[in-house]
């Protein structure tokens, strides 16, 4: 749970950069990758988390207009990461114009519970880590080098002169 906007704001852009790597390594090809029929493709995935900060943040009061993951998914990588930054830069706007530190504080009623707005954000930013990593999975299989977000990926340890990790 996030107590003040400074804490926020540096996890945000931290978590944001780690996904628009993510998403600007896709390519239209490997959008319908899918771990087995009938689940999730690549698209599909980016596409929730795009959907998921305006569906989750205008609860709160926020005005976040991006896509909502019931709009029609693009079948260009480059439409989706251009989503995908045009949220994350509106929902940063928006905390930083309109909350304090104090509104983290402030409870909202969400998916019938109560949570304070300090732990939307953490809840949001955890549920992006979460979806991000699947991503990873799909892109290996669609044969896509994975770009390393809290680390190097396999492919980068080069980049450091040393031997990937034992598989």
């Amino acid at each position: 749970m996030f107590i003040t906007i400074e804490e926020f704001m540096g996890a945000w852009k931290q978590q944001t950069e780690g996904t628009g790597k993510i998403m600007a390594a896709l390519t239209d090809g490997s959008l319908k990758q899918a771990v087995a029929k009938d689940h999730r493709t690549l698209a599909r995935i980016a596409w929730h988390i795009i959907g998921s900060i305006p569906e989750m943040m205008n609860r709160t009061g926020l005005e976040v207009n991006s896509p909502k993951e019931s709009d029609p998914i693009p079948t260009s990588a480059a439409k989706i990461r251009e989503a995908y930054d045009k949220a994350a830069t509106k929902l940063a706007g928006e905390v930083k114009a309109k909350w304090t530190d104090a509104t983290l504080q402030v409870e909202d009623n969400m998916y019938g519970m109560t949570w304070k707005r300090g732990l939307t954000l953490g809840i949001l930013m955890n549920h992006e880590i979460h979806h991000r990593s699947q991503m990873t999975v799909l892109m290996r299989q669609a044969g896509l080098k994975v770009p390393g977000v809290y680390g190097p990926s396999k492919e980068e340890w080069v980049n450091y002169k040393m031997e990937p990790p034992a598989v």
